[in-house]
């Protein structure tokens, strides 16, 4: 299966070579991937990518990327969060549509993980929701909103102290 996804990067030390940087990704096995590189300091790379499972292509692409830049941070992982037209775009409907089905849904649609304007889910959440209630879902986007989901999870969980995450786990208990 094909899956589509991006991989946005903080790089450490670079020397601002593009062209080379854009080679050793080539090189790398990242060939698959459309590479960003306008914002200096950061990378973006939107990989299509065949295998056998979304947690594969992730984890292949991760890899490949860390052979061509060994002190890339990766910062976040696409598709995950995203907004009421960003969901209604991946079920093909307008986002007045799904407003509609969110507001007389409200107490089973997925909690927004940000309320606000504009109000943010985690993809996987609302796909999975919407395909449980008869919507068509592709299967590819559900299955790679769930394992950017949990890359986007691990990265944020990274950046707590250990005595931290112990005592937010106690607090949330």
């Amino acid at each position: 299966m094909e899956y589509i996804f991006t991989l946005k990067y903080r790089l450490h030390d670079h020397d601002g070579d593009k062209e080379s940087l854009i080679d050793r990704l080539f090189d790398a096995g990242c060939d698959d991937a459309l590479p960003g590189i306008g914002q200096s300091g950061r990378l973006a790379l939107e990989f299509a990518r065949e295998a056998d499972s979304a947690t594969v292509a992730l984890e292949s692409a991760i890899a490949d990327v860390r052979k061509a830049v060994d002190n890339a941070e990766l910062v976040e992982v696409l598709p995950d969060y995203a907004g009421l037209t960003d969901i209604a775009e991946h079920v093909g409907m307008s986002r007045q549509n799904l407003r509609k089905i969110v507001t007389k849904n409200g107490s089973t649609f997925p909690a927004a993980i940000h309320e606000g304007n504009p109000s943010l889910w985690h993809l996987s959440d609302a796909l999975s929701w919407l395909a449980e209630s008869g919507y068509v879902v592709d299967a590819a986007t559900l299955e790679i909103s769930a394992a950017a989901r949990e890359l986007n999870t691990a990265i944020q969980a990274r950046r707590l102290s250990a005595e931290r995450s112990r005592k937010l786990d106690a607090l949330m208990a």
